[in-house]
């Protein structure tokens, strides 16, 4: 496993010091600072606002000593994010960070679909395995926090931005098709 990683988190501010008990409980994998591993992905998720300016924050984090939990698409991913989802304890309250996918029913926009209750567990999981896997790492403690060194924040202009939604507009198109396919073998 290595040692070190960097992550990368766009918005509105510089954050050197992420806060985490800032945020949702009820986020895929539970309240904490979310970031991406990978930096083009971080930007799909950067927005225009007028009067503000937007940055991805770039950090570096020291893995060593904390309790490191990973995911993959599978069971045991999908009843922890179903548990958080549904506010009900967190079943790994201990975790330092959290490295796993995102849930594409959060970044495609079908997430009422998924959460309606009108599937079954297992149909729900069927739509989550849909799409391109992309990873979520989320600092959780303020352990995690020690060990996560800010390197730099970068300002990201407009054209650029936009560049990034585009490319998400069309790959959600994409997914999109999958997920309708998917979801019309259930019917």
């Amino acid at each position: 496993m290595e040692q070190r990683i960097y992550l990368f988190h766009s918005g509105y501010s510089i954050i050197d010091v992420p806060d985490v008990r800032h945020g949702r409980k009820n986020a895929d994998l539970g309240q904490g600072f979310y970031t991406a591993a990978e930096r083009e992905f971080a930007l799909r998720w950067a927005r225009v606002r007028r009067g503000e300016t937007t940055y991805i924050n770039h950090y570096e984090l020291d893995l060593w000593g904390l309790n490191v939990l990973r995911f993959e698409r599978d069971p045991s991913w999908f009843d922890y994010i179903y548990s958080n989802r549904n506010n009900l304890p967190d079943l790994y309250p201990d975790a330092d960070v959290i490295i796993g996918p995102i849930a594409n029913d959060t970044i495609y926009d079908t997430f009422g679909i998924i959460t309606s209750g009108l599937l079954e567990r297992e149909e729900a999981m069927n739509l989550l395995m849909i799409g391109p896997v992309y990873t979520q790492i989320v600092i959780r403690s303020e352990k995690a926090v020690r060990q996560l060194k800010f390197l730099r924040a970068e300002i990201l202009e407009k054209e650029q931005i936009e560049q990034y939604r585009e490319a998400a507009a069309q790959e959600e198109k994409e997914y999109q098709k999958l997920f309708a396919a998917e979801f019309e073998k259930m019917q």
